[in-house]
């Protein structure tokens, strides 16, 4: 397995994106942190900086909305840390209501930030990867983007899913390449965007379920359910769920 020794995290000022950020440091890995609040970005990087003094750790202050911009950061960072081997998108919201409530604003930025950001990531990593001959594209996307979803999941699921799909259309674009392409599908796993979720059996742990997204990006798979049980078994079951149910999964 190729050792992927520069990675650039979107979204990494807290849940997962921190996660992520923590144990690869403690993996000797250097960073490049990304995200709007630099406050918090920056107090992560004087923390990491601190614990592991091998790791080289970046921040940038960045919208993923702003396409110039992503386009910017990821080549600046490439250009300080003298490659870029692997791009983990993981920035996302989950601000949906229900179709036709009056919230078409929350929608569209719950889809402009998950499907067409990541597209707008997706482009700037591979015309890295592609003059490189070389790296790794993680693409965050969900268990919901299995099935469309009711209620305040409509457009989460559905922007989860096309982030999904690209995934999948890339790495079909440069299988037998060096480059590879992995899209990650977290089921409940304990976060800032789960905190006002209730309690749920299936819910993960943020240490449980952090560990289990850095150990499924380390084998570099097409698709990754995370953690594995019970989100894997569950996956099959998902797809042929009734309406009926799947409307109370809300």
């Amino acid at each position: 397995m190729t050792l992927r020794k520069n990675i650039l995290i979107t979204g990494a000022s807290s849940g997962l994106g921190e996660g992520m950020a923590r144990r690869f440091a403690a993996k000797g890995r250097n960073l490049a942190l990304c995200a709007r609040r630099t406050d918090r970005l920056d107090a992560l990087a004087d923390e990491l900086r601190a614990a592991h003094p091998g790791s080289t750790v970046l921040t940038r202050a960045l919208d993923v909305n702003d396409h110039d911009q992503v386009f910017a950061v990821f080549k600046e960072v490439r250009g300080e840390l003298g490659s870029l081997d692997r791009v983990i998108v993981n920035a996302g919201i989950g601000k949906g209501q229900p179709i036709g409530s009056g919230r078409f604003d929350a929608n569209k930025q719950t889809v402009e930030t998950n499907l067409v950001a990541a597209l707008a990531q997706a482009e700037a990593a591979l015309e890295i990867f592609r003059e490189q001959n070389a790296g790794h594209l993680v693409v965050v996307a969900s268990f919901a983007a299995l099935r469309g979803m009711p209620g305040n999941s409509t457009a989460y699921a559905a922007s989860k899913a096309g982030a999904a799909a690209l995934a999948e259309g890339i790495a079909a674009d440069v299988i037998r390449t060096p480059i590879k392409v992995t899209a990650l599908l977290p089921g409940f796993i304990r976060s800032e965007m789960t905190a006002d979720m209730p309690n749920n059996p299936l819910m993960a742990s943020a240490e449980k379920g952090g560990r289990a997204i850095v150990e499924a990006i380390e084998k570099e798979k097409v698709k990754a359910y995370v953690p594995t049980f019970p989100w894997a078994p569950l996956s099959p079951v998902m797809r042929i769920l009734p309406l009926g149910l799947l409307r109370k999964l809300q």
